[in-house]
């Protein structure tokens, strides 16, 4: 599922009203920059005791519950596999797709981020005073990665010694391995005396979902507070990498559905791309329309069965596993993000932080699957991580909309490529099965 902003109440949608903050904070901002400078005492006053605060409070709500939504989300993501054991080697072929394909995504997504590199085009002066601006403490991180130390050692700490300490420290490696161990432990016990603990975690992820809704409420008023704040010091200088960098993200989702899915529909699943599509077309314009796989799953079943022909029983057990897992257009709008906000601020990563990021756009992905703005509290914990002050996020925060609808496009049909690969694999199903001609409407 993708992890959408947008309101479904009365009213204007939420994801217009952050639209709508951006452009009035960036707008404000370029003004006051262009009219006034931005160490101008009135901006300065602004930011200090208006903008600023608002944006930090939006953002320190984000934090709060980076921790427990990331181990709870993950716990329960990986103790519910446990069920798969029943259902023997469906379950792991389904699974072994679903991360295949979103590693394969997330790689690409940081070819193509790092080849075109959208957040390269401010100046060293620029960079140099964002970081100085936002970043002071995180000066440890990116010495560290300076020195080489963000290399072998992290995957040695992302085994943590202490859980709670680094809950702590905002250790998000080491949370989610504990989340992995924990969950893949509570499928190892007794269903009985695993239940309670099941139980609170499903209420602890409850509670997490409502207080994200909370935040997004104030959502609007932190992106302007947020975005003012940094266009107000640095004017037009950031309006082009972001273009930039939508463009890049629109283009390589795309390229991925088209182009990447396509070969592994020809080549590892045997059905022509063009009849895929042709016979899914439902599902994609729902996914685009919704921004929610969940809420695509009925017509994403219908467009597996009536479609293309898979069999009920692979599709019915296939498709709400994937509309979870099977995260390849989240995995890469979060591996581009993250690179993308690295190169604004002028962070360089080793090859070894590359590989983390990779590794991380995986795993939350996942994680956040089914999460209502998700990604977004834990985009803020990985870039943080690598060294990125969370209010970085504001700067892409208003554009995410488009990027959403489009990423869950790519989700969804994905995920409607697993049952065939499952089918075949499974010996029930080819080709030359789907049915002569698509599905009527419903």
């Amino acid at each position: 599922m993708s992890e959408s902003i947008g309101g479904s109440g009365p009213g204007m949608k939420l994801h217009t009203k952050i639209l709508i903050a951006l452009v009035v904070g960036a707008t404000a901002g370029i003004a006051a920059n262009l009219t006034m400078g931005g160490d101008d005492p009135t901006v300065v006053f602004v930011n200090t005791y208006l903008a600023g605060p608002i944006g930090q409070i939006f953002l320190r709500m984000l934090f709060m519950i980076v921790m427990p939504l990331v181990f709870a989300s993950i716990t329960l993501g990986v103790a519910g596999l446990g069920d798969l054991k029943k259902v023997g080697k469906v379950g792991g072929k389904a699974i072994g797709y679903f991360l295949a394909t979103t590693f394969l995504a997330a790689s690409f997504g940081l070819f193509v981020v790092n080849t075109f590199r959208p957040g390269e085009g401010l100046s060293p002066e620029v960079k140099t005073e964002l970081m100085a601006t936002y970043a002071e403490d995180a000066a440890g991180k990116i010495e560290a990665q300076a020195t080489g130390n963000f290399g072998i050692n992290t995957f040695v700490e992302i085994v943590t010694r202490n859980p709670v300490k680094s809950a702590v420290d905002t250790d998000m490696l080491g949370i989610i391995f504990f989340a992995l161990v924990f969950g893949a432990a509570l499928t190892q016990i007794k269903p009985e005396r695993a239940e309670p603990m099941i139980k609170f975690l499903q209420a602890l992820e409850d509670v997490v979902i409502k207080i994200v809704g909370m935040a997004m409420k104030i959502a609007p008023y932190g992106v302007a507070g947020l975005i003012f704040g940094v266009t107000s010091r640095f004017g037009f200088a950031l309006l082009k990498p972001l273009s930039a960098y939508v463009l890049v993200v629109m283009g390589a989702l795309l390229f991925h559905l088209f182009v990447n899915l396509s070969l592994i529909l020809k080549f590892v699943i045997g059905i022509n791309p063009l009849l895929y599509f042709s016979r899914i077309k439902g599902a994609m314009v729902t996914a685009f329309s919704t921004s929610s796989s969940s809420a695509t799953l009925p017509t994403a079943l219908r467009a597996a069965e009536d479609g293309l022909g898979v069999p009920p029983k692979i599709a019915g057990f296939v498709l709400p596993l994937g509309s979870t897992m099977c995260m390849n257009g989240t995995s890469i709008f979060e591996g581009i993000t993250v690179i993308f906000l690295c190169q604004v601020f002028g962070v360089d990563l080793s090859l070894g932080g590359m590989a983390i990021v990779i590794v991380m756009s995986v795993i939350t992905a996942v994680g956040a699957a089914g999460v209502p703005g998700g990604s977004i509290p834990l985009l803020v914990g990985i870039l943080t991580m690598m060294g990125v002050p969370g209010e970085g996020i504001a700067i892409v925060l208003g554009v995410d909309r488009i990027l959403d609808m489009t990423r869950t496009v790519v989700n969804v049909s994905s995920d409607i490529s697993s049952t065939t690969f499952v089918a075949k694999s499974e010996g029930v199903w080819d080709a030359s099965m789907v049915p002569k001609e698509a599905p009527t409407a419903a």
